[in-house]
């Protein structure tokens, strides 16, 4: 059975330090490739040299989703090197700009539709300085639900991000879960735009807890992730995330039961001293909550002018 060896990178975002595998097998792999920092490619090319290897002798990356923290070293790497990926991650790492100009274009009318106005589309900078620590790459390949590589089978399980993938091996139950399922945190479905040319937007929270349950279907014995340590009683822990979610969602029904609000109104609600440093974070989370009580029959939603008004559904 082939070698996996963990490399964990100092990263400058909330979540703290990231994971990165490497995958000795008929090619030597690297899954994950850290945020874009001279720190963490010190500790990288460090760690890597534990091992015996220097960066020269990756022969290939497998990313499992497009965010900065998993992406940024790309750009440290040789450009000859193949980049794998879901193919909704090639647009976030090659930095197109026409899918940035349709992600603020799109963005900026969402965030008038929750009663944002001015104020929100201003946040939306924030969101991009964050990408400053992605990188600059092609995707070389693009892989789907069900294909192979070299023993391992990709599973598709779009959420924390639309471009999100585990990698798992049936021979002994291991898995590479990205941040798809954290040992000590949630991980967070975050809002993206649909894709160019689409009308309908992502609903990632309901995406997340169907690919949660997706993993109910594998013999997981371990997944190794992309925070913190492995998980090992995969079952229980879903059972667990998905209970807190239901809360969650019974809180902001609370809330709208006291009287009808815009999405933005119940972010504030939920989130009165953080969602101003973490917009993108709480206005995600907050979205998935309104999508999943919508998607039960709890809630509704009407537009008064431009602005969606959400409110319980009386029986």
């Amino acid at each position: 059975m082939e070698q996996l060896h963990r490399i964990v990178v100092p990263t400058p975002f909330a979540v703290g330090d990231v994971n990165m595998y490497i995958v000795k097998g008929d090619r030597l792999t690297l899954i994950d490739a850290g945020v874009k920092t001279e720190e963490a490619w010190r500790v990288f090319v460090r760690e890597l040299r534990e091992l015996g290897y220097e960066p020269e002798d990756i022969e290939q990356v497998i990313i499992t989703h497009h965010h900065p923290d998993h992406v940024g070293l790309l750009d440290y790497l040789p450009p000859s090197l193949p980049v794998i990926g879901h193919r909704k991650a090639a647009p976030w790492i090659a930095k197109d700009a026409a899918f940035f100009a349709w992600h603020q274009q799109y963005f900026e009318q969402f965030l008038i539709e929750c009663g944002i106005g001015e104020e929100g589309i201003a946040k939306l900078g924030n969101f991009r300085r964050s990408l400053r620590f992605s990188c600059e790459r092609s995707l070389t390949q693009e892989v789907k639900e069900g294909d192979m590589i070299e023993g391992w089978t990709v599973i598709e399980t779009p959420g924390h991000a639309q471009s999100h993938i585990v990698l798992y091996r049936e021979a002994d139950g291991l898995m590479i879960g990205g941040d798809h399922l954290l040992a000590t945190i949630s991980s967070n479905p975050l809002l993206e735009p649909p894709a160019i040319g689409e009308q309908e937007r992502p609903k990632p929270l309901l995406q997340y807890n169907d690919s949660l349950k997706k993993l109910l279907n594998y013999d997981i014995t371990t997944i190794v992730t992309g925070h913190g340590e492995d998980v090992t009683d995969v079952a229980p822990l879903i059972a667990k995330r998905l209970e807190k979610q239901k809360e969650r969602a019974q809180h902001v029904w609370q809330l709208l039961s006291e009287k009808p609000m815009t999405a933005f109104d119940v972010c504030r609600a939920l989130f009165p001293t953080v969602y101003e440093r973490e917009f993108l974070l709480t206005m995600s989370e907050t979205i998935g909550q309104l999508d999943y009580l919508e998607a039960i029959g709890a809630v509704k939603k009407e537009k008064d002018d431009q602005i969606y008004m959400y409110e319980v559904v009386r029986s």
